[in-house]
């Protein structure tokens, strides 16, 4: 394909879409239209955002801190994002739901959209069944003010209404529900329509969490960016905050549980000990009293400073004993899963690994609010605890088997030490026994006390964990949906898409033929002479005389290329060149009017012509030559209805007997109508007449035209193309089928058809000419489209 030819054909693609102008710009203008209205009607949803920094936990360790210091390791940290999923937990949401009761909304009806009215409801509700049975239920209902003083109420929109006084015990589905006015004047509500509708929390609690975005400001950070789209931006400001509050609420109990469970241990020790401390003072208090002693121990003093250090080792180990054994007593006495004292028994592993036993603690019971104990994520974190209390316990006893040992050992050593003390008074000696015990007591003690101030102290310090950065507020005053411009331009597009799509697909599965450009592109060495107008049922079906329409136009240029046909050709031997067969595929492509039309242009150059109806089988020429314009002349009355069919029958009649001149528009025309329709018409078309009436006539005229049956449906075309020298093909526009174009061309090419050309009837006026851009019609005035 030549680049010239390439270039047609774009331009030819082009101009099928512009040619439809139209349907593009009222395409356009419905979508613009529809967008409008969109834009018009749609609730506009705004972005509230809100933002949070994440307090890092000081005791907490992470083994990867010294590779995110070297910037080995890069992004969010493990407990930021923990703390992303406790905040947008879904019983953080439950709780958000109940507390702010938005599981209940109220709807203003309007009569093309309804609004949601939030904040201030038009009534208030009592329900007097439990709270439990109205979170978990679906159940809707309309409120009408009728008066100041009554309503009417219907659980459906179809269903008629029955009408009460506000304070009356409404009788539903769900139990009795008192309603009462909530507004200043109720008067000035009534004819107002509302619909009330109660949604299960646990579904709105879920809808909630999926319209709640949570997201890292920037990697490595600990602000949180928390943000959410609402149509009512002070209900997404009062969610989002009442998410955080609760956030940091339960954070804030978590630690004071611990602490409290902390304390309540120590206290229950301290109980305990203090009893034994008691009993210790009022042994030495009796003994000093019963043997008369100072308690000064100057006697056995230098004894005493030798052993000291040892002694205080001893003690110190055995307070320790003592914690790991109330600590390991208090683990096997636990039922279930409770969080654990924090004690320092010597060993960082079990502290740490008390306070990592704590954290799944609070989280199994924030999860349980809202979950079973069947749960895989409880049952998961049953199972860490559960590993968690066996390596404590492990731990625990390997601690006691050390520091028991330790104490065995510091034992011998002071028991070597105090073999110099034996000697001094027996009294002596159970006095500083008595004292040695006292004061380790009084050291445990006062151990213990310290331990549950430590506790008051971290009860009463329990932080949030987070600091709010900016509360929640209402990120831009343009709405995030719709977007005016992004729906504007997505209209006009899909609004041009549509034209373009139906044009596109009418084009792609279009296989008819529709001017002489499409036809000449199937054709290819075979001319077309000409395409012919598509005319209206009030357009004349023959051209008159001297006239300027454009079917006259294109006729004239189907005679002008005829006549370079004829003008061109050799003639046959026996013929002037002159004998024209009109043929088509199919009947309705208009091969009689073309026939006949083309008799009449030939005919208003004063040449004689002749037109020979040789469709015997379903004969129209007839229709073309009736009414007050044509004018029969002069011919013999006893054959005056005879035609070909009766001239091939009877030897008796001649070519004269049988033409028909006819004066029609100013135009004479010589016709021969097609007789009587045979029994057996192609036999009849073989008959040896029909080529001496075609000899005959062919001297005589200067033109003769024959209108013959369509090519396609049967054979008496064939039958004849032996006795023409030219056969214009007639197709129709949006009839034609490219496949049928075929048959001729074939034929054509295997010689059964001589001198082929092709005509397009019935060609729309856009597609006039070459491509519509140039039709006919000129020196004929046209009214632009926009006048009227």
């Amino acid at each position: 394909m030549s680049l010239i030819e390439s270039k047609n054909d774009i331009k030819n693609i082009i101009n099928t879409y512009t040619k439809q102008w139209k349907w593009f710009v009222l395409a356009a203008i419905a979508a613009l239209l529809m967008a409008f209205i969109y834009i018009r009607y749609t609730i506009p949803e705004y972005e509230i955002t809100s933002q949070i920094q994440v307090v890092q936990d000081k005791n907490s360790t992470n083994e990867l801190s010294m590779f995110k210091e070297l910037d080995v390791f890069s992004g969010t940290s493990k407990q930021v994002e923990d703390e992303i999923q406790i905040l947008v937990s879904r019983a953080n949401f439950i709780d958000v739901v109940k507390e702010l009761k938005t599981n209940i909304s109220y709807m203003a009806l309007g009569s093309i959209i309804d609004s949601e009215i939030y904040g201030e409801p038009p009534v208030k509700l009592n329900f007097m069944a439990s709270d439990s049975i109205i979170a978990g239920t679906t159940f809707n209902f309309f409120v009408e003010f009728t008066s100041e003083t009554r309503f009417s109420f219907t659980e459906a929109e179809d269903l008629p209404a029955k009408e009460y006084t506000f304070g009356d015990a409404v009788p539903s589905s769900i139990g009795d529900i008192i309603i009462t006015p909530n507004v200043k004047n109720p008067k000035i509500h009534t004819g107002r329509r509302y619909q009330v509708s109660i949604n299960p929390v646990e579904r709105v609690a879920g809808a909630y969490k999926q319209n709640v975005f949570v997201a890292v400001s920037e990697d490595g950070s600990n602000i949180l960016d928390i943000s959410m789209n609402s149509t009512i931006p002070q209900k997404a400001k009062d969610i989002i905050d009442k998410l955080i509050e609760i956030y940091n609420r339960n954070a804030v109990d978590d630690k004071r549980r611990i602490a409290n469970t902390t304390s309540d241990f120590i206290d229950n020790r301290i109980k305990m000990i203090s009893g034994t401390l008691s009993d210790v003072d009022q042994d030495a208090q009796d003994m000093l009293t019963e043997k008369g002693m100072t308690g000064s121990g100057l006697e056995v003093g230098a004894a005493v400073q030798v052993s000291a250090a040892s002694r205080q080792n001893l003690d110190n180990a055995r307070n320790q004993l003592q914690m790991v054994t109330g600590l390991k007593e208090y683990m096997n006495g636990e039922v279930g899963y409770e969080e654990m004292p924090v004690l320092d028994v010597g060993s960082g592993a079990i502290s740490q690994a008390t306070a990592q036993y704590n954290q799944l603690v609070a989280e199994r019971k924030r999860l349980l609010q809202s979950a079973d104990e069947q749960n895989p994520i409880i049952v998961n974190l049953d199972q860490q605890l559960k590993g968690l209390k066996s390596t404590m316990t492990s731990s625990l006893n390997a601690l006691e088997t050390n520091v028991g040992m330790n104490v065995s050992t510091l034992q011998s050593q002071l028991g070597r030490i105090q073999g110099t003390i034996y000697s001094a008074p027996k009294n002596q000696k159970e006095l500083r026994d008595i004292t040695r015990k006292q004061e380790t007591t009084e050291s445990l003690y006062l151990y213990l006390l310290q331990k549950r101030e430590e506790s008051q102290i971290s009860f009463a310090s329990a932080a949030p964990r987070s600091n709010i950065i900016d509360k929640a507020y209402l990120a831009s005053p343009t709405p995030v949906k719709p977007k005016k411009a992004i729906t504007y331009l997505a209209s006009l597009i899909l609004g041009l898409l549509v034209p373009f799509s139906v044009l596109y697909a009418k084009d792609l599965l279009d296989t008819k033929i529709h001017n002489k450009h499409s036809l000449e592109e199937i054709t290819k060495d075979l001319p077309v002479l000409g395409e012919l107008p598509f005319l209206s049922k009030k357009d004349s079906k023959i051209i008159v005389n001297d006239d300027r329409s454009v079917l006259a136009e294109a006729l004239r240029i189907l005679r002008t290329n005829l006549d370079f046909l004829i003008s061109t050709k050799n003639e046959k031997d026996k013929y002037k060149n002159n004998v024209v067969l009109v043929t088509s595929s199919v009947p309705g492509e208009g091969k009689t009017f073309v026939s006949t039309n083309l008799s009449m242009i030939l005919a208003s150059t004063n040449k004689k012509v002749l037109l020979v109806g040789a469709d015997i089988r379903n004969p129209k020429l007839y229709t073309f030559f009736s009414g007050d314009s044509v004018d029969k002349l002069k011919s013999p009355e006893r054959n005056k209805d005879a035609g070909l069919t009766d001239y091939l029958i009877s030897d008796k009649l001649s070519v004269k007997d049988v033409i028909k001149p006819m004066l029609v528009y100013n135009n004479t025309i010589d016709v021969i109508y097609s007789g009587k329709i045979p029994p057996n018409p192609g036999e009849l078309l073989m008959n040896k007449r029909m080529g001496a009436l075609i000899e005959e006539v062919a001297a005589d005229y200067d033109y003769v035209i024959m209108d013959t049956a369509p090519l396609m449906v049967v054979s008496d075309t064939l039958l004849l193309t032996q006795f023409s020298n030219h056969i214009i093909y007639v197709t129709r526009a949006g009839v034609t089928d490219k496949s049928a174009i075929q048959f001729p061309i074939d034929l054509n090419a295997e010689g059964k058809l001589n001198g082929v050309s092709f005509v397009v009837n019935g060609v729309s006026l856009d597609n006039l000419g070459y491509g519509g851009k140039y039709g006919y019609g000129y020196g004929k005035t046209t009214k632009k489209w926009w006048k009227f």
